[in-house]
């Protein structure tokens, strides 16, 4: 007691403090540690160690496999055909134009009247062209004498040989001078180039018109040529002389064949100009509407699925899920022919169980509980006829 060291200083500012070797104060900075210690290991073993209910959740996804449903598919023959959209077009068009000038005297057919080739659809003034012929005869008349005095002369010695090729050299010139003459006399009737319709007709009669002006519009479109383009993918498939079928807008139907193949791809689209032919008996068929072109070029083994049941792997590759021994197995595909309700693929098993249902759920690999599919189709049927 009488050591000073061992006294508590109760008053002034250092009332509080404990003496440097007090024991309690170090116990409860070692306590105060092993609880935080303790904090730390209880945190990382939540990390580190699963827990009873995620051990027991594991445990039932092991158990307890996803149920997907399946079809059997069976690899059929399958036409393989190129499609394209593409337009009709007449086989030919042209324009009607007058080769001389004059007064139309006479329009022998109408607007949309079916022509034959050299068929005459109207006929100008001939005065002028008239005139001219005659006047072309005259002359032929006067070189021929002259010509013929010309050979008398030289034969009787009294002209040179020089005068009798003059008269032969202006014999020549009457001569095509009157073949020219009536040439334009031909020309005052505008005929049918070739057998047509008549789909568009300017002419009147008394009407002046310049050698040179459209006057008719003539279109033959039979048969007709529908043109497509073919990518530059497709083009080792389409050849001379291939059957095609075409299925115009209007709802006819017609079988053609391929007239023309291009061999210069259009520069913009990289696409080759494909002519098909098809017959139109009786032009029943409007040029310029549209059509749809279906060639053969092929045959493969296939299967018919349903677009929706198409996948897409970790990769990105487009494929099928099917089950084999209870596990889900990718296979790649290829579309080779697509149909209003479905598209044929190749790269299948000749035999497959396709999942149908629940295949955006299951992985390559996974184990799965595999169920048929139920056919709505056939299950109502039964439930009506109480089998």
């Amino acid at each position: 007691m009488n050591n000073k060291s061992d006294v508590i200083n109760t008053q002034g500012p250092d009332a509080l403090r404990f003496k440097e070797d007090d024991a309690g104060a170090r116990r409860s900075t070692w306590v105060a540690v092993a609880i935080i210690v303790v904090i730390i290991v209880w945190m990382v073993s939540g990390f580190l160690l699963p827990s009873e209910g995620m051990s027991a959740d594991n445990n039932d996804t092991e158990r307890d496999p996803i149920t997907v449903a399946f079809r059997t598919s069976e690899i059929q023959p399958v036409i393989l055909t190129f499609q394209a959209e593409g337009q009709a077009q007449p086989d030919r068009d042209t324009m009607i134009r007058a080769e001389s000038s004059g007064d139309v005297a006479e329009v022998l057919v109408e607007k949309g009247d079916i022509v034959q080739a050299d068929t005459v659809i109207a006929r100008l003034s001939t005065d002028r062209e008239g005139a001219d012929v005659e006047r072309a005869r005259e002359e032929i008349a006067r070189a021929r004498r002259e010509f013929e005095n010309a050979q008398n002369l030289r034969d009787r010695g009294i002209a040179t040989e020089d005068r009798v090729v003059e008269a032969r050299a202006t014999l020549a010139a009457a001569e095509a001078q009157l073949a020219s003459a009536e040439t334009a006399l031909e020309s005052t009737d505008i005929v049918a180039p070739f057998a047509g319709r008549l789909e568009t007709m300017t002419l009147d009669e008394g009407e002046f018109i310049q050698a040179g002006a459209d006057v008719a519009r003539l279109v033959d479109n039979q048969p007709l040529t529908v043109a497509v383009q073919v990518p530059q993918q497709a083009l080792s498939r389409i050849r001379d002389g291939q059957q095609a079928v075409v299925t115009f807008i209007t709802g006819e139907r017609r079988e053609g064949r391929v007239t023309f193949v291009g061999s210069a791809a259009s520069t913009d689209t990289r696409t080759f100009l494909t002519e098909i032919e098809v017959p139109n008996d009786g032009g029943v068929i409007a040029a310029g509407i549209s059509a749809e072109v279906s060639i053969p070029t092929g045959q493969a083994q296939a299967h018919f699925i349903s677009p929706s049941i198409v996948s897409l792997d970790p990769s990105g590759e487009t494929g099928v899920k099917t089950v084999e021994d209870g596990r889900v197995v990718f296979y790649p595909v290829d579309v080779v022919r697509a149909e209003i309700d479905g598209i044929w693929v190749t790269g299948l098993p000749d035999r497959a169980d396709i999942i149908t249902i629940g295949q955006g759920f299951v992985r390559d690999g996974e184990a799965v509980q595999p169920e048929p599919e139920i056919d709505m189709n056939n299950a109502s049927v039964q439930q009506r006829t109480g089998q």
